[in-house]
């Protein structure tokens, strides 16, 4: 397979020219268009077709739920909850936790391909994203509100949106600094 078709350079484009987004203009992504993405990022790799995962969408008004999930563990007075109602979109990326170490590393690693897969794919469609991991994930009272089930992990609130302000890149070390080579 040649390294200069343009499929390779798209991907290899999309995959250096994206961004953490944290602001975000109002305009909200159709829902539809989150799904069609999401039908897309479950492409990603994962062994024996298990698809640990599943999803749990907060727009409009219903970012409201969150900031009340968030308030529940956090009390009212956070920047979490206050912050959940400025961005067009949220969406948990649930895993279902298997108890056999090897099995929960495979699904670990398939959900967190399938995040990639999905903020690469919105990002082709110039739809910033924000992958958010926090203490409150894993706390009891905001898992319950949001109907988290025991034997599944967050593994993260992704923010949904088109960019207000898209930041600089950073300089990445090279990969030949971090590789072991035995020829």
């Amino acid at each position: 397979m040649s390294k200069t078709t343009n499929t390779g350079n798209a991907v290899r484009h999309a995959i250096q020219s994206r961004r953490t987004v944290k602001k975000f203009k109002k305009e909200a992504v159709p829902t539809e268009q989150i799904i069609d993405l999401l039908d897309t990022a479950v492409w990603a790799p994962n062994h024996k077709l298990r698809e640990p995962w599943r999803f749990v969408l907060f727009s409009g008004k219903g970012r409201k739920k969150l900031a009340e999930a968030i308030e529940a563990e956090m009390g009212e007075d956070n920047k979490f909850s206050a912050n959940v109602l400025q961005v067009p979109s949220i969406m948990l990326v649930v895993m279902e936790e298997d108890p056999r170490q090897a099995i929960w590393d495979e699904d670990f690693a398939a959900a967190s391909a399938l995040v990639q897969n999905f903020m690469l794919a919105a990002w082709s469609e110039e739809i910033g994203t924000f992958w958010v991991t926090k203490p409150f994930l894993y706390a009891p009272k905001f898992r319950k509100e949001l109907g988290i089930k025991a034997g599944e992990k967050i593994i993260g609130m992704l923010y949904i949106g088109y960019p207000d302000v898209i930041p600089s890149s950073k300089e990445r070390t090279p990969a030949k600094d971090k590789l072991t080579l035995f020829e």
